[in-house]
């Protein structure tokens, strides 16, 4: 394996922890929480927390403003129903669901990225998406399911618009970006809800759940200008890992059987890939061995 795509696998599964953390903290806003007005509170928060850090950096500047600003607008959008998602659901099927994410990532990487794709992970991904509909169980959809595939389908768009960036842009700037250039779309969905939900509390898990996403996104940033998104995408699946863990130990939550079997269909086929690909090159080299 090479060592840059080894660092951006760790540094990817690092993230993926700080994801966790996030996820479980949007489930501690209090009952009458508005998902609108938690993430403007996040994103100007974050703002504030970002601003040290640009200027100790030297407060750089970009060339690639309209990038950024595409990127923070709709991964605002998919920020926002990221948090419906965890406020109606339990947190192991929203990762379930979150995680697919890296089979569009592998998909958008070939499509816009022109990253080779196999035809074994063309099927790892049909898999992917028949687990998705699994977890979903489209006899019993809820809109706050298919608010967290938006979100992941955002998601996926940024990951890979990452690899639009220099790698020499300050990775503070790019965080700065991503919450500053987002603000005035946030504050009109806030406004046309009034605001609701506003609270000392909401403040307080919007500073803590912002810790935990900068470090992600920070991260996230690190890992993808280090290697193609194919070779680190698996790591992602990493967070689903930690969210199950910590949904069963702080919040008692557990899949049924058959979201079990669609989170195995997602997960566990991309997670064996890379001794699949490795084997299957090993047969092909001794196949033109001379006998």
């Amino acid at each position: 394996m090479q060592r840059t795509v080894a660092i951006g696998l760790i540094l990817l599964t690092v993230g993926n922890l700080f994801s966790a953390f996030y996820d479980v903290s949007v489930k501690w806003l209090p009952d009458d929480a508005n998902a609108a007005t938690f993430l403007l509170v996040r994103q100007v928060t974050a703002v504030l927390m970002l601003l040290p850090l640009w200027i100790k950096a030297g407060r750089p500047g970009t060339s690639h403003f309209k990038l950024h600003l595409w990127r923070a607008n709709t991964g605002a959008v998919g920020a926002l129903f990221l948090i419906i998602g965890l406020m109606a659901l339990p947190l192991a099927t929203v990762s379930s669901l979150f995680y697919s994410a890296p089979l569009m990532i592998m998909v958008l990487g070939a499509v816009f990225l022109k990253e080779k794709i196999t035809p074994l992970q063309w099927g790892i991904a049909a898999l992917g998406f028949v687990g998705i509909l699994l977890i979903l169980k489209p006899s019993e959809l809820e809109l706050a399911g298919i608010a967290v595939l938006v979100s992941a389908f955002t998601f996926s768009l940024n990951q890979m618009s990452l690899r639009k960036l220099p790698s020499t842009e300050a990775a503070s700037l790019t965080l700065l970006c991503y919450n500053l250039l987002s603000l005035p779309l946030t504050l009109l969905v806030a406004l046309s809800q009034q605001l609701a939900g506003l609270s000392w509390q909401l403040l307080g898990v919007a500073l803590l759940s912002n810790a935990f996403l900068l470090a992600y996104h920070w991260f996230c940033v690190l890992a993808y200008r280090r290697a193609k998104a194919s070779e680190i995408a698996v790591a992602e699946y990493s967070g689903l890992i930690f969210i199950v863990f910590l949904g069963w130990l702080l919040f008692d939550e557990w899949l049924d059987t058959l979201s079990w079997v669609g989170a195995a269909l997602v997960v566990l086929p991309t997670l064996c890939l890379p001794a699949i690909a490795k084997l299957m090159k090993t047969r092909e080299l001794k196949a033109q061995e001379p006998v």
